[in-house]
């Protein structure tokens, strides 16, 4: 098979078979269902970008589910509390969650 086919075929796969990072410390089977589906469908968009050529990064759902665990773990300075409240409303307000 193709390389190039091949790489294509092991990124999507990737999508929906690599784990959710979380912060150490045994909340990461708190995260809501909706969040993870939201994990999914932007890893599987970045895909789709980054075979236009864009650079892959971590998606604005996966942030959020981090941070998410982490404040849970261990109370967050004030820095860190505004990433997250910023990054927790943009993903709530995109997959419109109250």
């Amino acid at each position: 098979m193709d390389k190039t086919i091949e790489k294509g075929i092991s990124e999507i796969v990737s999508v929906f078979t690599d784990p959710i990072i979380v912060f150490p410390g045994g909340w990461g089977d708190t995260l809501p269902e909706w969040l993870k589906h939201a994990i999914t469908l932007e890893r599987l968009a970045m895909n789709m970008r980054a075979l236009k050529g864009e650079l892959p990064t971590g998606t604005d759902a996966e942030a959020c589910a981090y941070l998410n665990t982490a404040s849970l773990t261990q109370p967050m300075d004030h820095d860190w509390t505004q990433i997250y409240l910023y990054i927790a409303g943009k993903t709530y307000t995109q997959w419109k969650k109250n």
